[in-house]
């Protein structure tokens, strides 16, 4: 370049900042599942449609909730949850006068690209995750709400949220763009196409297998019966793009697990342990953190590589850039097999031969700030971790420690103390 200078040039994070180019329409509002979640959810959808005459979309299990329907059979149910169904009398009514203006969609059926304005998360960091998983290519920026037990990724409070979710809509406001990565499988003898799909579908969790179901284990092609279906929670060359980490573990094997590393093609070491954690710098505070690894801001481009109990002292957690590919593999002489698992889904086996391929991916995740990236993420660590709290260590007295002060009276009496013997006599210092 002309200007060597530039070469160094790194845009400040604090520049990121909440742009539409269009007034938000549409809204995806995702709740989790628990009864106190209801009297807020109900309030903030009342006032999007009402208010702000917003497109509401909402998950299809929501219509579902016993706790917001009329027509449940109360002499079926415990006298605990007929005491709670009554308690919930008035939100239910109101949820009820708004049924009908919702939109809804099913997991693992409907595909929301390019029909969301703006998302709304209301619970803990696990529905910050899930928003992630509906998105598997660009994703609506996110304002998460604080309504569950640890809020690492939701710094807005509901008690004020008329206002906060204006300032959003009129574009006052900060973004964080957390980084995904993009992880595929590559089976042992495939050629033409990456793939997601199981080793054995005895093995996958329900969730899984409710989609996966329906792909042929041959290069990846859709059976006959299903060409047309799509899964949505897979990109459109068969990855998955995951916000925390992906995993490989020994699973329930007795053996250590044998797993090789590469680094854009280049061999870098080998892990002999209990696995592996591949994650982004919004996962460093999840599993990594607690494997031992450095916690890392989410603005920095990174990939953090931590190991899971070690057979080895001195394998410490790395980080390298962003735009590097890891290929992992499971060692020709390992023993037995890996699991592998995405931020905690999709649960497959990783067979001798197989590799799984991780970089970054190139839509992040655009997460609204309540104060500012800095403020948001330092307030998280306090609050989430109790990061570097402890007891306040005393200042010394002054009069107890001559070497506390600056005086020069003091330091020429010091040279001149004497000291006396037994007997009375002084003896010069």
């Amino acid at each position: 370049m002309k200007n060597s200078a530039m070469v160094m040039q790194i845009q400040d994070p604090a520049s990121q900042r909440l742009t539409w180019y269009k007034p938000p329409l549409t809204v995806l509002v995702i709740k989790k599942k628990d009864s106190q979640v209801l009297l807020p959810f109900v309030q903030l959808v009342e006032w999007l449609v009402q208010e702000k005459h917003m497109v509401v979309w909402v998950e299809s299990a929501v219509l579902e909730d016993k706790l917001l329907r009329d027509d449940v059979k109360l002499e079926n149910e415990s006298a605990k949850f007929r005491q709670v169904h009554g308690d919930y009398c008035g939100v239910r009514e109101r949820f009820l006068a708004l049924r009908e203006k919702l939109v809804t969609f099913k997991d693992g059926r409907d595909d929301l690209t390019d029909r969301i304005d703006f998302i709304v998360c209301l619970g803990g960091d696990g529905t910050l995750l899930y928003a992630s998983q509906l998105f598997q290519q660009s994703v609506p920026p996110v304002m998460a709400f604080y309504l569950g037990s640890l809020g690492f990724l939701t710094p807005f409070q509901c008690d004020n949220f008329q206002e906060q979710v204006t300032n959003v809509l009129e574009g006052h406001a900060a973004l964080t763009l957390r980084s995904r990565l993009r992880c595929s499988i590559h089976r042992k003898g495939e050629r033409r196409k990456e793939s997601l799909q199981p080793a054995g579908s005895s093995l996958l969790k329900p969730s899984h297998h409710r989609y996966l179901n329906y792909i042929e284990l041959n290069n990846g092609a859709s059976s006959g019966a299903n060409n047309n279906y799509c899964n949505p929670h897979m990109s459109s060359n068969n990855s998955i793009l995951v916000l925390n980490e992906v995993v490989i573990n020994r699973g329930p094997s007795p053996y250590l697990s044998n797993i090789d590393i590469f680094l854009d093609g280049k061999y870098i070491t080998s892990v002999q342990g209990d696995g592996l954690i591949v994650s982004t710098p919004t996962g460093s505070t999840a599993y990594a953190a607690a494997a031992g690894a450095s916690m890392i801001h989410p603005s920095v481009p990174a990939i953090l590589v931590t190991p899971i109990c070690p057979h080895s002292l001195s394998f410490r957690p790395i980080v390298v850039p962003a735009g590097v590919e890891l290929r992992i593999s499971i060692s020709p002489d390992s023993r037995n097999t890996s699991r592998v698992s995405f931020d905690g889904r999709n649960d497959q086996e990783l067979n001798h031969g197989d590799s799984l391929r991780v970089t970054t991916s190139i839509y992040p995740v655009p997460s609204i700030c309540s104060q500012d990236q800095i403020s948001d993420w330092f307030d998280s660590l306090a609050e989430g971790l109790h990061w570097n709290v402890r007891k306040r260590q005393k200042c010394l007295d002054e009069l107890s420690d001559l070497t506390a002060s600056g005086s020069e009276d003091t330091l020429d009496e010091f040279d001149n103390l004497k000291i006396y013997d037994a007997s009375g006599s002084s003896l010069d210092t």
